[in-house]
């Protein structure tokens, strides 16, 4: 039996309430420069399925890799991990 590894998680922040049941999350990774070996912040912007439309927008949470649900939605809500002040 062939083990195809485990689901991707990631930690961001709730950028924007796209529609309903859909939020974009903002990940940021610091990575450094091959050459320069100066820090490069990269940032990408997922999209979300939030099933209960819980999450606000400034909220961390916690994302998981799944299947598609739509053209670009890939992640699904694990939990909130901390909420906006």
């Amino acid at each position: 039996m062939v083990d195809r590894g485990r689901r991707k998680s990631r930690t961001g922040v709730v950028a924007r309430l796209a529609a309903d049941k859909t939020t974009v999350v903002v990940i940021e990774q610091l990575r450094k420069h091959a050459h320069y070996e100066k820090y490069v912040k990269r940032v990408k912007r997922l999209l979300v399925h939030d099933e209960h439309n819980e999450c606000r927008i400034g909220d961390r949470v916690k994302i998981m890799e799944t299947r598609p649900l739509s053209k670009r939605k890939h992640w699904r809500l694990v939990e909130i991990v901390e909420r906006a002040k």
